[in-house]
């Protein structure tokens, strides 16, 4: 039996998901995670734009990458590459209502290997807090 270790993908390399479960509703955290603020948070420095398939951006630290698709109100899916990265790796953010909020997941597809996945989930990880303290404080205000 040929069994593949955690995390590890038949065709798109490693792979890592995180998710956070926020007593925030899905538009509002949707107009939070699509706004200059929101991107800046989980993206990078520098967007400044909405997201729109097809999209090219580029980060103020190098990252690059480009929109593949953007479902309103559902997810993101686009191609990230930081500059120290010589190939580019696939992230995706989803939402769902759930019945006292939503949940948003980052999934990065793409990675090399299980110690890049490790250093994934502690980014996004941080990430994660760091937009439910966020969306925490907006919901108060």
């Amino acid at each position: 039996m040929n069994e593949r270790p955690v995390g590890r993908t038949k065709d798109v390399g490693w792979q890592i998901g995180v998710s956070r479960t926020i007593l925030v509703d899905l538009d509002t955290a949707w107009r939070y995670l699509t706004s200059p603020a929101g991107l800046s948070t989980w993206l990078g420095d520098g967007i400044g734009t909405p997201l729109a398939k097809g999209q090219r951006y580029k980060t103020d630290d190098g990252t690059t990458g480009q929109v593949r698709s953007v479902r309103l109100r559902d997810r993101i899916r686009l191609t990230w590459q930081p500059a120290h990265r010589p190939d580019d790796a696939t992230v995706q953010i989803a939402l769902t209502p759930t019945a006292t909020g939503c949940t948003f997941r980052f999934h990065t597809e793409r990675l090399y290997d299980a110690d890049e996945r490790e250093r994934m989930r502690g980014h996004w990880l941080k990430v994660a807090n760091t937009i439910e303290s966020e969306l925490t404080q907006l919901s108060v205000s």
